[in-house]
């Protein structure tokens, strides 16, 4: 594929993504990626553009990530802070985005503790709407950076095993990680409590387990989540130290897996709760190389929705009468 097989001005998940879309993506990827290796860390392909990161949850990495990827691609950029914004003054979440539009942005990069909030806005502004996280549906770009590093340090993602272990329940990684994976032909078994898997969940594309060592014995890679204590009340979660013991990720449980099994977490991590300290900075880790490989791939997502925009207004604007 070519980026002008690109066609789409918004990315707001994995699931309506076809494979070529996604191997596209991950292939535009590999060539930002270059860019962050150089003296001066910058390309002008997005010069004249401004994107707009409008968070209504708490973030760090992903804010600070795209920021980054957006400068990187000389762009200029706005961070809105909603605590601040007229958002606290009852203002509509589609009134904020008409007027962010009216400021003549070109993207907004938003996350939401709403699902399909990121549709919702794409539906109703003419700008480029890229998902940062819609409360439990999907979080696509985590998932593309987790499937290049898998890629990256695997040379493949057809044919491979990988365990998605934690709170899935409350987790858009794990959804958006569970359609990108299976698209490209990966095999998915996520492990969890029985607690932490929700009801319907035989509609994605990945086995159940509830035992993680009989998970762990075929994993190529295990992707850990947290334990999202905000999004829920305590009741709706497992006792800490019980929770650690069952489905903790420790060297213990790493030395019976595969030798080369990759460490994966989206951030933060709850050291201790979800995973030891030992593994996380441990050899198999590949925790800060996702985090460098966010910015490649986030880089490539702002480059190919502003290419498809750009595309459907030259057509547009082709297509409108002449006096």
């Amino acid at each position: 594929m070519t980026n002008t097989a690109w066609t789409r001005k918004d990315l707001l998940g994995l699931e309506d993504l076809s494979r070529e879309e996604i191997e596209l993506i991950l292939a535009t990827a590999e060539t930002f990626k270059e860019v962050s290796t150089r003296e001066i860390k910058k390309v002008p392909a997005l010069r004249g553009k401004t994107v707009v990161n409008l968070f209504f949850e708490p973030s760090t990495r992903t804010r600070v990530s795209f920021e980054v990827a957006a400068k990187r691609l000389s762009a200029d950029v706005i961070n809105i802070a909603v605590e601040t914004s007229s958002v606290k003054k009852g203002e509509t979440l589609i009134d904020t985005g008409t007027n962010i539009q009216a400021l003549k942005a070109d993207i907004i990069v938003m996350r939401h503790n709403c699902s399909g909030a990121a549709q919702v806005f794409a539906q109703h502004v003419d700008l480029s709407v890229v998902n940062a996280g819609d409360g439990w549906h999907e979080h696509p770009t985590q998932a593309l950076l987790d499937i290049f590093t898998l890629k990256e340090k695997l040379g493949k993602i057809e044919g491979l095993n990988v365990t998605i272990v934690g709170d899935i329940a409350h987790s858009r990684v794990a959804r958006s990680n569970i359609w990108g994976l299976s698209k490209l032909g990966a095999k998915v078994t996520v492990c969890a409590p029985k607690m932490l898997i929700p009801a319907g969940f035989e509609v994605f594309p990945a086995q159940v387990t509830h035992n993680l060592d009989e998970a762990l014995a075929k994993a190529d890679a295990v992707n850990v989540l947290r334990m999202q204590f905000e999004r829920d009340g305590q009741t709706a979660f497992p006792e800490q130290m019980e929770y650690f013991r069952n489905f903790g990720i420790t060297e213990e449980r790493i030395a019976k897996a595969k030798k080369n099994i990759l460490v994966m977490h989206p951030g933060p991590l709850n050291r201790g709760i979800e995973i030891s300290s030992e593994v996380a900075d441990g050899q198999n880790s590949v925790i800060l190389e996702q985090v460098t490989n966010g910015i490649a791939v986030r880089m490539a997502v702002l480059f190919l929705v502003a290419q498809a925009r750009d595309r459907k207004n030259a057509i547009a604007n082709k297509k409108r009468p002449r006096n």
